[in-house]
């Protein structure tokens, strides 16, 4: 009990709160720049522009088959290599951004390639242009089919920042390794607390895609 209480003094779960706030900014940043990036990808392998469409797969492709490990270590040791050097921030969000990129860009093509190809043919039949019919029409239907995947892509993605620790980011993993390495008494309590407060971002992002699931079967 002395273990926990000794633990948990305003230090340490201040230094955890700092952790916790850096995994959040890296991970709202790179959900953005996955969201619109992957969406473009998905978009423009569904349009199925011969080349462009084939490239984009191949390039999907190999890095969905990579670990994140790997991709987050080439942002921040190879790159500067070849004079392209981030901080440790932007290593991470960058290692991320590639990954789910890829990921979400797979979620947004199944999502668009569910939506019954006679809704295409009806705006089109109607004069609307190709690109008009994709974002008043198909985008919008699709996008419901694909909350709860996107959801639980982004939910991962949270859990994921965690790895950077390879690489020193001070997210919440790497601030309570620090604390648990000074005291070992600490090790089992600052488990517990990554526990909880992991528990708590992602199920509050599960509490909000089943909100999401529910506003929509209610239209």
């Amino acid at each position: 009990m002395q273990n926990f209480i000794d633990a948990y003094s305003y230090v340490n779960l201040s230094f955890l709160m700092d952790g916790l706030m850096v995994t959040i900014q890296v991970s709202v940043v790179s959900i953005v720049l996955s969201f619109v990036i992957g969406g473009l990808l998905g978009v423009l392998r569904f349009a199925d522009i011969k080349v462009v469409s084939r490239v984009i797969g191949l390039i999907v492709d190999i890095i969905r088959n990579l670990p994140l490990l790997l991709i987050i270590f080439f942002t921040y040791f190879a790159l500067p290599q070849i004079g392209i050097k981030f901080s440790i921030f932007w290593a991470a969000v960058a290692a991320l951004t590639i990954f789910e990129s890829a990921m979400l860009s797979e979620i947004f093509r199944a999502g668009l390639n569910a939506v019954p190809k006679g809704q295409m043919e009806a705006g089109l039949s109607t004069g609307l242009t190709y690109r008009e019919t994709m974002l008043s029409i198909v985008i919008p239907q699709a996008f419901k089919s694909m909350i709860p995947a996107l959801v639980s892509q982004l939910i991962s993605l949270i859990k994921d920042t965690s790895l950077a620790v390879i690489i020193s980011l001070p997210e919440l993993t790497h601030n309570a390794k620090i604390i648990y390495g000074q005291n070992e008494g600490a090790i089992i309590p600052m488990f517990v607390a990554m526990t909880v407060m992991y528990f708590v971002v992602c199920y509050a992002l599960s509490l909000f895609s089943k909100y999401l699931e529910t506003k929509q079967y209610n239209y």
